[in-house]
């Protein structure tokens, strides 16, 4: 199907009377020049989450939120997963598969688990390479609506499993 569909562009701009050769080369120049310009931002932010889960940082916050997580009626053992879900795409996967690994993928935490990596996004690698990629420096409002929309989320698939599971 993707064959038939580049040929089937690559006919249509030929159609149109485009130099469809020369517009796909300045097409990925500028695509190279968008990569140049976002790599800083991607390697800051590596760094910086590379710290983070080096340090210990991760396992000592989680300590601190477990007594309030379950007064919410969360799992602790899910805290790992919610505070590296909102930095990282690839540490949040990696947390799932441990707690999968423990719990199991059948089990309510690893069910929580499932409904938290899918429905929170990786807010500060968005901002990262989007707004770094469009040149913007003050995200403003955005960050902070990221993570409450994250936290939100986190608490709707708590919610949502517990309702599901007593129904």
């Amino acid at each position: 199907m993707i064959p038939v569909m580049i040929l089937g562009i690559c006919l249509f701009g030929y159609l149109r009377g485009i130099r469809v050769y020369e517009t796909f080369v300045e097409g990925a120049k500028e695509g190279l020049m968008a990569a140049a310009r976002i790599a800083p931002y991607l390697i800051a932010m590596f760094v910086a989450i590379g710290m983070f889960r080096s340090s210990g940082a991760l396992p000592f916050i989680a300590k601190l939120l477990a007594p309030i997580v379950s007064l919410l009626g969360m799992p602790p053992e899910l805290l790992p997963l919610m505070i590296i879900r909102p930095l990282s795409a690839t540490g949040s996967l990696g947390a799932l598969v441990d707690i999968f690994k423990t719990h199991g993928p059948d089990s309510p935490i690893g069910m929580m688990a499932s409904m938290i990596q899918s429905s929170c996004e990786t807010t500060f690698y968005v901002v990262t390479i989007y707004f770094g990629a469009v040149g913007i420096k003050k995200v403003r409002h955005t960050l902070a609506l990221g993570i409450m929309a994250d936290i939100l989320a986190i608490i709707g698939s708590v919610l949502i499993y517990n309702h599901l599971r007593a129904w």
